[in-house]
């Protein structure tokens, strides 16, 4: 989300998306409330301080871990008071090993991805968090049933070995496709244990359907406007095995703001609402003024897969297309009212 005002952030969490209310992230505070950085100060014993060229793994805990941990505390503090009494789905979102092993940089200056060690003890350390945070959420809103978002936006580079070395004149291997899996089957099963359902979230081209499936998430966000038909038997098949998709149709910045969305893990929207077969909606505050328009791609596909159009209301959710951080706040509301509005057409209108 947009901003650095946390009450008005988590009201607008709450109110404008009232079915399922979210904890946002503010990176314009600053390091620490970025989704790196949000994500590394919920690690259990790893540490890590901001340097020049990003995150790196440290020691021992420093005042870029205390200031990680503090900005969770308060915007969880805030999400307390919002949620008196509330009951029903409750999202949170943090990292996944995969993206997070992309992004942080081991003591001699290259990203964790390249040391497969760094990456197994990485995804204890995130597992463990992850556990400690959704007990401390159970006892803060008892009855929020826990959603959690992992965010993998590096997930597709990762399997593809495009991900660039320090020097910036090589890539790292790609990483086996079955290593990828069980890492994230380990992170997916220690939240359901904790009573959370998981939905996987890329805003890259290219997301990795099957093997999200196969790792346990119940649902996949992705940006609508990526997709293409090398993925429409993918996206049908995990339909028909259950998976809920979060479809992102709708942009995440106001127009002619040329901003470029935000955070990945700030539940919100990046880029123009388009289907995948190229029937765009609009980009900007005018993709705001027709909530069935938002979501014609998101017909068009199904009618493209022989899916009946009675299974759109329980397959899918309408959501921005990424992050929300790079909109003005008016719109950021905007925006997710109107993911509102045009998920119920869907249940109005299914044809």
């Amino acid at each position: 989300m947009p901003g650095d005002d946390v009450r008005e952030a988590v009201r607008v969490a709450v109110e404008a998306v009232p079915t399922l209310p979210f904890l946002p992230e503010l990176p314009a505070r600053g390091p620490g409330a970025d989704m790196i950085g949000r994500t590394l100060g919920m690690l259990v014993e790893l540490y890590a301080r901001v340097e020049p060229s990003g995150w790196r793994f440290g020691d021992r805990p420093g005042r870029d871990t205390r200031r990680a941990r503090a900005f969770l505390a308060q915007d969880l503090d805030t999400l307390e008071e919002f949620t008196q009494g509330y009951e029903g789905p409750l999202k949170v979102q943090v990292v996944g090993p995969w993206t997070l092993a992309a992004s942080v940089e081991l003591r001699g200056g290259e990203a964790a991805l390249s040391d497969p060690g760094a990456c197994r003890d990485l995804t204890a350390s995130l597992t463990e968090g992850l556990r400690l945070h959704l007990a401390d959420l159970a006892r803060r809103v008892p009855g929020a049933r826990p959603v959690l978002q992992l965010d993998e936006p590096s997930l597709t580079a990762v399997l593809l070995g495009r991900i660039r070395s320090a020097s910036g004149y090589r890539t790292h291997r790609a990483v086996d496709r079955a290593v990828v899996e069980g890492a994230l089957r380990e992170v997916v099963e220690t939240a359901r244990a904790a009573g959370a359902a998981v939905i996987a979230h890329s805003c890259a081209p290219a997301v990795p359907f099957a093997l999200l499936r196969r790792a346990g998430v119940s649902g996949v966000s992705f940006d609508f406007s990526l997709l293409t038909e090398r993925e429409w038997d993918a996206i049908g098949e995990a339909v028909e095995a259950g998976t809920v998709l979060l479809a992102g149709v709708v942009p995440g910045t106001d127009a002619g703001t040329g901003a470029a969305g935000g955070s990945a893990a700030a539940g919100g929207g990046s880029g123009a609402a388009a289907s995948g077969t190229g029937r765009g909606s609009g980009t900007g505050s005018t993709a705001l003024s027709d909530p069935a328009g938002s979501v014609s791609g998101v017909r068009s596909l199904w009618r493209g897969l022989g899916l009946s159009p009675g299974t759109l209301a329980e397959s899918v959710v309408v959501t921005p297309a990424c992050g929300l951080a790079g909109a003005s706040p008016g719109y950021a509301r905007a925006a997710l009212t109107h993911c509102a509005k045009a998920a119920r057409t869907l249940v109005d209108d299914p044809e």
